[in-house]
């Protein structure tokens, strides 16, 4: 029958249910049938709405379900209208972190992230975010709002306080921007920045009057939301047969997968390979827990990694490396493999073969595929011809303990760090979502296991503090199949603590871990490693747990391994949102510290 509403009701803009079933009806998927006659007189007829009203319509229809930010009043009508068509709007409680938290949905989903925030001074605050999101990788589109671009009348009264060149600064910081700068091409705009999102962020500026002109919204079709893309590169022969060559004369290989080996599918594929040729097994941090399960895997390379890997690692004789930057972390400045040793790199991207490190040989192409010709070219090797699969191997990395790696270092008010992790790895569940912000304490970070790649995100991009907390709040919004667990350190948390209220009003299910050293650990041993006074970078002894528990979290102050086991029923099945304040011993410094001192005084 469809719906008994006449196209001369929707002209009527005044109408009190006029304009909010005109915005049902252009929303495809709506549920309320439309005869075709109707329909076309609709889609044929000057239906005029404001500019953020096209735009929300069109956001809509792309499929977006999440848009993050902080609402002001440049971007309020763009925010409700998308609202109330069921987009749903995480708020938070400062920019920065509104573009953390769209960020962490893109990583967690590899959707596009959005996020919304405002004009000139929310600009100028959320310019740590922008440059943090874009640095990452993730698609994420930054829709900031904008002063007026057209000409103020001759007697207008006072400057606009909130005037900022926007576009000169997102564009020094190396951020793609896009500029609506007239009503009738401001869908066009937006389509052309999502578009622009397949190689990262891009911002997109939306001037106020233009947001609230007219447009005609028969003028232009929307178009599906452009999907993730990958092109596949096919490799050189001469590069393949080069990487023949060296491997053929290698008899102890080490394969080191990276982010972008986890993004190409290439687990399964890079296991066997390491079992054609008898090769160990190692990741970069982000690629974390990748080989997980396979007898050879030797963890992570360089700054985070174990004694236990390290001992196959140190016998290598060429590396194969698979969409990893080889930047300072995973070389430890160059240190992580054996002196000499040749390498193969494998990436997608030519500028990235060399860029942080030498490689001897470079192959253009996706890690999957790369992988699978090498494996069809190489011949299989008898198990003699594998020293690093021999059972003595085997039977050391199967019996490797981290907790033999170092002596705890316990205070009757403190805990050590990293026997604080490995109690944590047990007690939550094993099927979970990690993620840190920056700071001494993320020397944890090999003691805390993931199912993988997927289910772990660092924040360290633009190696800052602070940012962690808006990027575990969108993480868990995009994989909520899972308890999100965020490890931050009490400075951080000390920039970010509004977001408590954000947790609960959005009823986002999170735990934190506060690795409250009360210092800022990084600085404290900067301080310390050069004889200086470290005064200056230590805090009060405050707990934490009263103040989460105000805003409405179940939380905990822990100061021994003890208490932290009493926890066991809580943290078996933890739907937050829950908080520990975890006093731990600030004295412990991180190795990835002490790298960077050691390489200071190679200068």
């Amino acid at each position: 029958m469809g719906c008994p509403i006449s196209i001369n009701h929707f002209a009527q803009r005044n109408s009190p249910c006029g304009r909010h079933q005109l915005l049902s009806i252009l929303l495809s998927g709506s549920g309320i049938i439309i005869p075709d006659n109707i329909f076309q007189t609709i889609h044929m007829s000057t239906v005029f709405v404001p500019v953020y009203e096209a735009l929300a319509l069109d956001i809509k229809r792309m499929g977006i379900t999440h848009v993050f930010g902080l609402m002001s009043d440049d971007t309020a009508l763009l925010i409700t209208t998308l609202d109330a068509l069921g987009v749903r709007f995480y708020g938070a409680r400062h920019e920065n972190e509104g573009i953390a938290m769209a960020e962490g949905y893109a990583s967690a989903t590899g959707k596009l992230g959005v996020a919304i925030t405002g004009r000139g001074p929310a600009m100028a605050n959320s310019i740590h975010g922008a440059v943090f999101a874009q640095r990452t990788g993730s698609r994420v589109l930054l829709v900031f709002g904008d002063s007026a671009n057209s000409l103020p009348a001759l007697n207008a009264f006072g400057p606009e306080q909130k005037g900022f060149n926007s576009a000169g600064v997102l564009r020094a910081a190396g951020i793609p921007t896009f500029i609506a700068t007239e009503p009738m091409s401001a869908r066009q705009t937006l389509h052309r920045a999502i578009s622009a999102t397949q190689a990262g962020a891009v911002a997109l500026l939306l001037p106020m009057n233009v947001q609230r002109a007219q447009i005609d919204m028969g003028v232009m079709e929307c178009e599906p939301l452009p999907a993730s893309c990958s092109t596949v590169v096919e490799p050189r022969r001469g590069a393949l047969d080069a990487a023949c060559a060296m491997l053929g004369k290698s008899r102890r290989p080490l394969i080191l997968a990276g982010m972008g080996a986890h993004l190409a599918g290439a687990r399964e594929t890079l296991m066997a390979l390491a079992d054609h040729l008898g090769a160990a097994l190692v990741t970069t941090l982000k690629a974390q827990d990748m080989f997980r399960g396979h007898p050879f895997n030797c963890g992570i390379l360089g700054s985070f990694s174990n004694a236990g890997g390290r001992r196959l690692i140190e016998q290598a004789d060429c590396a194969l490396v698979f969409g990893a930057g080889l930047n300072h972390r995973t070389t430890s400045f160059g240190t992580a493999f054996p002196a000499g040793m040749p390498l193969i790199q494998v990436d997608t991207v030519r500028t990235n073969i060399g860029k942080w490190f030498h490689a001897d040989i470079g192959i253009v192409g996706d890690a999957n595929a790369v992988a699978k010709q090498l494996m069809h070219a190489l011949p299989a090797r008898m198990a003699e011809e594998k020293p690093l699969h021999d059972d003595s191997m085997r039977r050391w990395l199967a019996e490797f303990d981290l907790a033999s790696e170092f002596e705890p270092q316990h205070t009757p008010r403190t805990m050590d760090p990293r026997s604080l992790a490995l109690e944590l790895d047990r007690l939550f569940p094993t099927d979970r979502n990690v993620v840190y912000d920056v700071g001494n304490f993320l020397q944890i970070a090999p003691y805390v296991s993931v199912p993988g790649p997927a289910n772990v995100k660092y924040t360290a991009d633009f190696a800052s503090i602070g940012l962690g907390f808006g990027t575990a709040l969108g993480f868990a919004c995009g994989a909520s199949e899972r308890p999100t667990i965020l490890f931050i350190g009490d400075g951080a948390f000390l920039m970010t603590m509004g977001e408590l209220e954000t947790v609960v009003r959005e009823d986002i299910p999170l735990v934190v871990v506060l690795m409250n050293d009360c210092a800022y650990g990084a600085e404290l041993h900067y301080l310390k490693e050069r004889n200086m006074p470290v005064a200056k970078s230590k805090f009060p002894d405050i707990d934490y747990a009263p103040i989460a528990e105000a805003f409405g979290f179940e939380a905990a102050t822990v100061r021994t391994i003890d208490e932290l086991r009493m926890l066991a029923p809580l943290l078996a099945q933890p739907s937050g949102p829950i908080l520990l304040d975890c006093k731990i011993n600030g004295s412990v410094a991180a190795p990835f510290l002490l790298e960077n001192l050691e390489h200071e005084r190679r200068k």
